[in-house]
C-alpha cells in the first residue's frame, strides 16, 4: 500500500481524496492547504489529518498528490522530488516550461515516478474513439467553461486549451510546421478567448478554441481524415462516427461506451506504476511538450486590451 499525501483543500483536493480512498492501492496520509479555515472544513468532512507543515507532509507520505493552485506547482513538487517522493501534479504541471524541465531533472535524479494529470487521456470518449483515429486531415476543438467555473490564477491557455493540446499530439504523429493565434481579453485584459491554429507537416490543420466566457460547457472535438469524421463529445462522454457506406452514402455509429471515473483511473494508473516499477500513462516529456506548444500559441498572441472598460453598464 502506497502512503500519500494530498496538497490542496479546495474543490479539486477534496474530489481526489475522496476517490483515493477507494483505490486500494493507496493509503491517505493526509493533506495540507494553507487556507486554515478551508483546511479545518476538509478534515472535518473526510475524517483525515490535516498536516500543518509541507514538510511534515512530504516526510509523512510515499507519495504526493499536487491538486493545489498551479503558482504553488513547482514549490510543492521539487520539495517533494528532492525527498524522493512518487509525484502526482494536476495540470499544468508548472506555470513555465523551464520549472516543468527543473522538475524533470529532479525526477531523474530521485528515481521516482511523476505523472501529470491530463485526465482527458482517461475520457472513456476518447478512449473509444482512439482505434477510430487512423490519419487525420482536420481536426476542430472547441472547450468552452462558464465564466463562474473557470480558474483565476492560471491562463485560459493552460488551464483549458492545454487538454486539446494534449489529445492532438497523441492522435497527430508529426511535428508541427506553423501556429497562429488570435485571443480577446474581455474582463481584464488577459485572454478570456482564445482561437488557435496548428499546421502540422503531414498537411493536418487543428483549429482549437478555449473559452471562460461561455453561456454553457461545452468540450467537445471533432476529426476528419479519408472516408470518416469522428466526434468525441468529452463532457458527455460520447462518441460519434461518420462514415461512407455503399448503399446509403453515409453511416451514422454512437458506439456503446463504458461507464468510468476519469480521475480515479488516472490515479489508479499511477499507483500501477509506481508498484510495477513502469513508465506513466502521462509523463513529464508528455506534459513539457503541451506546456511548450501553449507557450508558442501565447507568443502569437498580441497584447488586449479590455474594450469594456470604458463601457458604463447601467
Amino acid at each position: 500500500m502506497i502512503r500519500i499525501g494530498v496538497f490542496g483543500a479546495g474543490r479539486f483536493g477534496n474530489i481526489h481524496m475522496n476517490i483515493l480512498k477507494e483505490i486500494a492501492e493507496f493509503e491517505i496520509a493526509g493533506f495540507y492547504d494553507p487556507d486554515q479555515e478551508k483546511a479545518a472544513k476538509t478534515e472535518k468532512e473526510t475524517g483525515l489529518k490535516r498536516f500543518i507543515s509541507e514538510e511534515e507532509l512530504i516526510d509523512a507520505s510515499q507519495a504526493i498528490d499536487i491538486v493545489s493552485s498551479t503558482p504553488s506547482h513547482f514549490n510543492l513538487a521539487q520539495k517533494a522530488l528532492k525527498k524522493s517522493k512518487h509525484l502526482f501534479i494536476e495540470k499544468p504541471v508548472t506555470s513555465t516550461t523551464e520549472e516543468a524541465k527543473t522538475l524533470l531533472s529532479f525526477a531523474a535524479e530521485a528515481g521516482v515516478k511523476v505523472q501529470v494529470g491530463h485526465v482527458e487521456r482517461f475520457n472513456p470518449a476518447f478512449i473509444n474513439a482512439h482505434d477510430y483515429i487512423l490519419n487525420p486531415m482536420f481536426i476542430e476543438s472547441h472547450r468552452l467553461m462558464e465564466f463562474e467555473n473557470a480558474k483565476k490564477d492560471v491562463s485560459v491557455l493552460d488551464d483549458l486549451m492545454v487538454h486539446d493540446i494534449d489529445i492532438l499530439l497523441q492522435i497527430v504523429k508529426s511535428p508541427i510546421k506553423k501556429i497562429s493565434a488570435n485571443s480577446v481579453g474581455i474582463l481584464n485584459g488577459t485572454p478570456d478567448i482564445v482561437s488557435a491554429r496548428i499546421e502540422f507537416d503531414n498537411g493536418c490543420v487543428a483549429n482549437l478554441t478555449a473559452s471562460r466566457l461561455a453561456v454553457k460547457n461545452m468540450r467537445i472535438t471533432r476529426i476528419y481524415q479519408k472516408d470518416a469524421s469522428i466526434s468525441i463529445n468529452f463532457l458527455d462522454n460520447k462518441t460519434g462516427l461518420i462514415k461512407q457506406n455503399e448503399e446509403t452514402g453515409i453511416k451514422l455509429e454512437l458506439p456503446e461506451i463504458k461507464s468510468a471515473n476519469a480521475i480515479k483511473d488516472e490515479l489508479t494508473r499511477f499507483s500501477y506504476a509506481i508498484n510495477n516499477n513502469s513508465e506513466p500513462a502521462v509523463t513529464l516529456d508528455h506534459a513539457i511538450q503541451a506546456l511548450a506548444i501553449a507557450g508558442m500559441i501565447q507568443d502569437k498572441l498580441k497584447p488586449q486590451s479590455n474594450y469594456f472598460s470604458d463601457i458604463a453598464i447601467s
